[in-house]
């Protein structure tokens, strides 16, 4: 029988994707979002750190549903701005999870800085956590830079206006397979696939 993990979001890309990652490093779970349940809390994000929020998500959803539980804790850490949007890329522009209006306030802050002084990089923490309260935590970075304006229709959040190390395409252009083999999430997960294996399907 296939265990089932749940993914402490509501993000329907987020399933999509971790379920591809999943997949291709050979990880044999049923993946749901807390979506599939009745009465899961929203988890309030109240860490300082990518590690600590993904943690708290992993073990309020592993309470809730009584089954493992994947969370992941992710952003855009933009150098100029001191590390920011940070911890609060998904909320940057006030309400949450408004992929345009972040975008678009972020291009405003960075109008007149200048191309060389655009790096950045995209963090991933992710945690799996058992209802027993055993937990596994890893991390994934992407560095990159941002352009001024839009480009490609694959991604979201912030992939319009990021392109990592030697690429000249935003991560929003690349195939999904291209994106999951680069990206932070992409090599947080596959790092945390082995206990996953390990804890799960054991």
């Amino acid at each position: 029988m296939t265990a089932r993990v749940v993914l402490a979001t509501r993000n329907a890309h987020k399933v999509v994707e971790l379920r591809r990652i999943l997949d291709d490093a050979g990880v044999a779970v049923e993946l749901v979002g807390i979506d599939a349940f009745d009465g899961v809390p929203e988890v309030a994000e109240t860490g300082a750190t990518f590690v600590e929020n993904a943690l708290l998500k992993a073990h309020a959803v592993a309470a809730a549903t009584g089954l493992p539980a994947v969370a992941d804790d992710s952003g855009l850490c933009v150098d100029v701005l001191g590390g920011m949007p940070g911890v609060f890329s998904a909320r940057w522009a006030g309400g949450h999870g408004d992929d345009v209006a972040n975008l678009q306030l972020l291009l405003a802050q960075l109008h007149d800085v200048p191309s060389d002084r655009r790096s950045a990089h995209f963090a991933c923490a992710a945690a799996l956590a058992l209802p027993a309260g055993i937990e596994r935590v890893v991390e994934g970075r992407l560095d990159g830079e941002i352009i001024d304006s839009p480009r490609g229709s694959n991604g979201f959040g912030y992939d319009p206006i990021f392109v990592p190390d030697g690429e000249r395409r935003t991560t929003a252009e690349m195939a999904a397979a291209e994106k999951d083999a680069v990206s932070h999430r992409g090599r947080a997960f596959r790092a945390l696939s082995d206990a996953i294996r390990d804890l799960v399907q054991a």
